[in-house]
Order: structure tokens, then C-alpha cells, then sequence
């Protein structure tokens, strides 16, 4: 039920989120093979554990013209490249418009940082 949600967020999207949401979460899904995915508060959320919203690893929210792609610890993180910006408390993100965006080794190598603090 859960992953269905996800896929009708993302199907639901007009092109191109749609094609940027839908090219982040296998990269999600890749680095983060034991996280649960859920919506949560109107939004994919990939979490440790079986609640996501508990402890929280990272989320995809589209709006108008981009799409977050938000890190909860992402201040924390080693960025190399500057692309994320800080937000909120301690999270980070970044908005990606089109695919071409999307740095998989990238978004991956920021994922399993993230994941490694919550298994602190």
C-alpha cells in the first residue's frame, strides 16, 4: 500500500518532476535497501526502521517548478560538491528541476551518510 502511494505521488506529477522523482527514487531505494518508504505529511519520506516518519533519512516533495530532494541530517553531511543548501533545524536539500540534475554517485554517496548518522 505504501509503495503504491509513493508511485501514485510521483505518477502524479506533471512532466518533468514527474521524470525527476521518478529517476530519484531508484537511486533512493539503491542506497537505502532497508529503509521504509511511506507518505508522510503529503509526501515520500524514506526512513530507518519501520516508521519513517520516527527517524526520518530523507524525502522528495515536488512543487510548482522543482523538486526537494531533502537530507533531515543534511547539514552534517560532507558535501564536496556545495550543492545542498541548509535548511530548517539540521536538514539540507537541494531543488532539482530536470534529471540532467541528478548526480546518482552523487545523491547515493549523501543517502548512506545520512543513513550512517541515524545508526549512531
Amino acid at each position: 500500500m505504501t509503495t503504491a502511494m509513493i508511485t501514485d505521488y510521483l505518477t502524479s506529477l506533471d512532466a518533468p518532476l514527474r521524470e525527476v522523482g521518478e529517476k530519484l527514487r531508484p537511486v533512493i531505494e539503491a542506497a537505502l535497501p532497508d529503509a521504509t518508504g511511506a507518505m508522510w505529511h503529503g509526501h515520500p519520506v524514506w526512513g530507518a526502521g519501520d516508521k519513517p516518519g520516527k527517524n526520518p533519512i530523507c524525502l522528495v516533495k515536488a512543487y510548482s517548478s522543482y523538486v526537494t530532494f531533502g537530507l533531515w541530517r543534511g547539514q552534517e553531511i560532507t558535501d564536496a560538491s556545495g550543492r545542498l543548501v541548509a535548511g530548517a533545524r539540521q536538514m539540507a536539500s537541494v531543488k532539482v528541476r530536470t534529471v540532467d540534475e541528478i548526480d546518482p554517485a552523487l545523491f547515493a554517496d549523501w543517502l548512506r551518510q545520512a543513513r550512517d548518522l541515524e545508526a549512531r
